[in-house]
């Protein structure tokens, strides 16, 4: 699968680790995805199965010394992201690169004022007055759809909704107009209203900066609103990475497959779901072929054996070894016509 364009953010065999009492854990082990200028890319996938640590090994936030990037780059541009010390790394967060955190109630602190907040990023990064800051403050909470602009930012994060919490993220990381947004599980425990008008908001911004945004999530329903690209995540590495209609129309891995029959249907009155028959091995303890091979309905002899790679599909890739399977059948079937002819 390959583009003429130039990624915005390029992640190279990404492999990050964390060391326990257990032993080594390979929560990321070893991932590749490009996202470029004026597109949302989703990454999906059940909890554990890395994405959360992907966005924070991007953003240089990983709790250290416990957890390190053991190999790979990460590449902003021209900027190796890996090689870089945690100074110049604070000259990039939040300002080419942003981050809106999984939990609002949380993220944001509870004694300062929001605009005591608001004003970190613009003190650091520009070099903008106190008037000027206040403006940037309010012309941004305007866009995000923040009533009472000039009020809220002398209020405390405890005085506002769930949903004014997360416009308030939302606007903390687009203060500085970064490069790169990174929304993980950006509508959360926010009702299915709120949840609606923030997606229409970042929807909305992107097309107005034309910048990247990463999205993770495990809501396919939040994936089809307003994703370009999907990535699939299955126990820390890529298992797919399609666009999205094909995602929906064509599922090529079975774990997608298996995500996908288990959204509930419309005008489907049934009493129990689809589900996948057990659970995300830990990383510590993954098996020896495919990781997907002990859920997996399709799983053979060699899936048990030896780990597959991504099968490049034209504009689909998938790490599945019925690929290999299906070409061998398709070659097979030729060589058959051949020699009857």
């Amino acid at each position: 699968m390959s583009t003429n364009r130039t990624p915005i953010l390029e992640i190279r065999n990404l492999k990050t680790y964390f060391d326990t009492a257990h032993g080594e854990v390979k929560a990321v082990n070893g991932i590749d995805l490009k996202i470029y200028e004026g597109e949302t890319l989703g990454i999906v996938g059940e909890s554990g199965c890395g994405k959360s640590v992907t966005s924070l090994s991007i953003m240089g936030l990983l709790p250290k010394p416990m957890a390190s990037i053991k190999e790979g780059h990460i590449y902003l541009g021209e900027k190796d992201l890996t090689k870089l010390q945690e100074k110049q790394m604070r000259k990039i967060r939040g300002n080419e690169i942003a981050m809106i955190f999984q939990e609002p109630m949380t993220s944001l602190n509870p004694v300062f004022t929001i605009g005591q907040q608001l004003s970190e990023p613009l003190k650091q990064h520009t070099k903008l007055g106190k008037k000027e800051i206040r403006e940037r403050m309010i012309d941004m909470l305007n866009l995000v759809g923040i009533p009472r602009a000039e009020a809220i930012i002398d209020e405390y994060p405890h005085q506002l909704s769930g949903g004014m919490r997360q416009r308030v993220m939302i606007s903390l990381a687009m203060l500085c107009k970064p490069k790169l947004l990174i929304a993980d599980e950006p509508t959360t425990a926010l009702d299915v209203t709120i949840q609606a008008q923030i997606l229409e908001l970042m929807k909305k911004l992107k097309a107005e900066t034309q910048m990247g945004i990463l999205l993770i999530t495990h809501d396919l329903g939040v994936v089809a609103e307003v994703c370009d690209r999907v990535v699939v995540m299955y126990a820390g590495q890529v298992v797919e990475d399609t666009d999205i209609n094909r995602l929906f129309d064509s599922p090529q891995h079975p774990y997608t497959r298996g995500l996908l029959k288990s959204m509930p249907k419309h005008n489907a009155r049934k009493s129990l779901l689809n589900a996948i028959s057990g659970s995300v091995p830990t990383p510590n303890e993954l098996p020896v072929g495919c990781t997907f091979a002990p859920r997996c309905p399709n799983a053979f002899d060699k899936c048990w054996a030896k780990r597959p790679s991504l099968f490049d599909l034209g504009n689909q890739l998938s790490r599945c070894w019925l690929h290999e399977k299906e070409d061998a059948e398709v070659v097979s079937h030729a060589n058959e016509a051949v020699a009857r002819d």
